[in-house]
């Protein structure tokens, strides 16, 4: 089995589904991939995902504001909190810093980053982290706000092996996405070679980034199937190996996942 860690649902194209969003899962069950986590970026669209975790059973929630989305607005920590009680949660975010889209807004992403830091670690939950261009105050304030037990996961990396390695001295994971398979990222495969295989997590971050051969159209959950089998030719293991890894590590990471793991 295969985990695609990182999805956003309720953004898929689904016209190849006849709208139905249940076929873009199954399609993604028929390649391997048994379960995926959908991903909440805005206070707009929390409902929508906790409704699609609560309707799919291999369907997992994770709460939270995205950084380019607190112009929009910020959620509070009682919104959080209560956010992250709710069935199937195993995670508080997407949060973050990026400053390569949003360079008016920093203040506002710094303070809704600690605060998704820090009620992540009341909860006991972990926290799935999107920086770009923002490498140092990401790792600051991770520092400053999170906890170590709980920690979470950087998603989507594109950053520097030394990002990289002062994350998981923190305790947290490293995931990657279809971006990994392109052929002018080389620095990103040499992080991936580099990568030690238990801290080690993949995803599709669809519906976009779809990997080679598919870039360019748009993704889906069954492609992180692909992201596999890249990283695992990059690491030189089989695929059923990389699949088994990074799903144990999964599981071990969101550990309120496990009472919804797939028999």
């Amino acid at each position: 089995m295969l985990v695609d860690s990182h999805c956003h649902l309720d953004r898929l194209k689904l016209d190849p589904y006849e709208g139905k969003l249940q076929g873009a899962i199954d399609a993604a069950h028929e390649r391997g991939i048994g379960q995926m986590l959908c991903i909440s970026i805005s206070l707009d669209n929390v409902e929508t995902v906790l409704d699609i975790a609560r309707q799919h059973p291999t369907v997992l929630a994770s709460v939270g504001v995205h950084p380019c989305d607190v112009s929009a607005g910020t959620a509070t920590r009682e919104q959080l909190t209560a956010w992250s009680q709710r069935d199937k949660v195993v995670a508080i975010g997407e949060t973050g810093l990026d400053y390569y889209h949003e360079t008016e807004s920093v203040a506002e992403q710094k303070a809704s980053f600690a605060l998704h830091l820090e009620v992540a670690g009341e909860q006991g939950l972990p926290v799935v982290v999107h920086t770009r261009a923002a490498r140092q105050d990401t790792l600051d304030l991770i520092k400053a706000h999170g906890n170590s037990e709980h920690a979470g996961v950087l998603h989507c990396f594109t950053e520097s092996w030394e990002m990289a390695q002062a994350a998981m001295d923190m305790n947290y994971y490293i995931s990657l996405s279809g971006i990994v398979t392109f052929k002018n990222a080389k620095e990103l495969q040499e992080v991936a070679r580099k990568m030690p295989l238990d801290r080690l997590l993949v995803e599709t971050d669809s519906p976009y980034l779809a990997p080679v051969p598919y870039r360019g159209k748009p993704n889906e959950p069954k492609n992180v199937r692909e992201v596999a089998e890249f990283v695992a030719d990059i690491k030189g293991i089989s695929y059923d190996e990389l699949a088994a890894i990074t799903t144990e590590n999964f599981y071990k990471l969101f550990s309120h996942a496990q009472q919804h793991r797939p028999q």
